[in-house]
């Protein structure tokens, strides 16, 4: 969904800190992010010839200690503009599951393939999602306060926790994410993506070959879903020049040398040069 965003140019900075299932490891980051406090040698750690930190995905980790640290901290510095200029966040949860790091008692985002031993598992309370919930509003607002929320639960399933143990973790989800919302019926909005997987697309068609992730068909219906309800009509025109351009960017000719290709290619020029002279942050590769 967040390649939807980017592929239709919205001015969108997509999980800074990598892939976070859950809201407590959430809440730390955005915590981090608004008090500018910046990672240090004690939050990192090496292991498996790569140095990484709990609180970010293993897809940031790097084998040069101070090229990782200093990337940590510029996305601290990124990260806390973007709340701050935001005029809607989206979260996605994905789990109530948390490992907890034994020596620190903290819950970890990511175990990095440490040995399980260190961590122990647990399931997050309703009340303790919705009180990460609620600090998450509180912090981004102490600095945004005009920004909206929208909160979304990933219908991936986790089933490496189990069957049943997945729908408890949603159910917990659901349920804190309901709860949050009354209190904040103004700021905040549910996106079913979940619900919209598990009823209208029911179907082991709709699935990827693991049968756990959307296929691409069940991706662009939810898509579909969320910019008709949540993005302005007065955008879809812009939508549909963009989807143009794109689409005769990935164009490739049999012969690029004719003439006909050539005007196609200064038209497409010219297209692209109406929209950036109109919306001057938008650029196309």
């Amino acid at each position: 969904m967040g390649e939807k965003f980017d592929y239709f140019k919205f001015q969108t900075t997509i999980n800074p800190f990598g892939i976070i299932f859950n809201s407590v490891s959430i809440e730390k980051l955005i915590r981090r992010s608004i008090e500018k406090r910046k990672f240090t040698e004690n939050d990192i750690f090496f292991h498996n010839d790569l140095w990484h930190c709990f609180e970010v995905h293993s897809e940031l980790s790097n084998s040069d200690k101070d090229i990782f640290l200093e990337s940590l901290n510029d996305l601290i510095s990124t990260t806390n503009k973007q709340l701050s200029d935001s005029t809607h966040i989206i979260i996605t949860l994905g789990t109530s599951w948390v490992y907890q790091n034994i020596a620190s008692h903290e819950i970890v985002a990511n175990c990095h393939k440490v040995p399980q031993k260190q961590f122990t598992k647990e399931l997050l309370s309703i009340q303790q999602i919705e009180e990460s919930l609620e600090s998450i509003i509180s912090l981004v607002h102490s600095v945004n306060p005009n920004c909206k929320f929208i909160f979304t639960v990933s219908p991936v399933r986790h089933i490496k926790d189990g069957f049943v143990e997945n729908t408890l973790s949603k159910a917990h989800l659901i349920a804190a994410i309901h709860k949050t919302i009354i209190l904040h019926p103004s700021l905040i909005t549910y996106f079913p993506s979940y619900e919209i997987m598990l009823d209208e697309l029911r179907d082991y068609r709709f699935y990827a070959e693991d049968m756990l992730h959307p296929s691409q068909t069940a991706i662009d219906y939810i898509w579909i879903q969320f910019f008709e309800n949540y993005i302005s009509e007065s955008q879809f025109s812009l939508m549909n020049d963009i989807c143009s351009i794109q689409k005769g960017l990935k164009h490739r000719p049999f012969n690029p040398n004719t003439e006909s290709h050539q005007k196609f290619l200064h038209q497409l020029e010219l297209k692209i040069k109406t929209i950036q002279n109109q919306h001057p942050f938008i650029k196309f590769c």
